[in-house]
């Protein structure tokens, strides 16, 4: 009795029918998962685009409302209704003028004295108008000018001959 080979020619034929099916049907696999991956992120970018829209419609209806408007107004601008005398307190100690943890270097013990006083703690109405002035430039020459460098332009590709979008000469 002769012995079966053990693979017939049927299931040689079986064997590269499915491994074919396998990888015809990989690539267009592969890519409706990551069209699956890619809708379900852009329904939650939908959703809190409409959690945004809420909101923004809350905040509309309570700018309606003008005791909300004359709140804001006393809290913000420090209005005051006729007749009231406006006080604005100042913290002796001080506390409000003590530059914070991530705040460092000229800029950010200026920002921290407030726009009322100068790097010295005077405030500015002691100032004439033109020391104001040359403050500023003097902040803007040791301003770290590497970081407000602009990058380097590339050039821009040719524009095609008969091209309708108009340019400035």
């Amino acid at each position: 009795m002769a012995a079966r080979p053990r693979f017939t020619s049927r299931a040689t034929v079986l064997v590269l029918v499915l491994c074919s099916l396998v990888a015809i049907l990989a690539y267009p696999t592969r890519q409706f998962i990551s069209q699956r991956a890619e809708i379900s992120a852009q329904r939650a970018k939908a959703d809190h685009v409409r959690q945004q829209v809420e909101q923004l419609r809350r905040d509309k209806a309570r700018w309606q409302d003008p005791e909300y408007v004359k709140a804001q107004a006393r809290a913000r601008l420090h209005y005051a209704v006729p007749g009231e005398t406006p006080y604005i307190a100042a913290d002796p100690s001080g506390a409000a003028a003590r530059p914070s943890a991530t705040a460092t270097g000229p800029s950010a013990s200026a920002s921290a004295t407030g726009p009322s006083a100068d790097a010295a703690g005077r405030p500015n109405a002691a100032k004439p108008w033109y020391a104001g002035i040359w403050d500023s430039v003097d902040a803007a020459d040791t301003a770290d000018t590497a970081a407000l460098a602009p990058a380097t332009p590339r050039p821009l590709p040719p524009s095609p001959v008969g091209d309708p979008t108009p340019h400035d000469h």
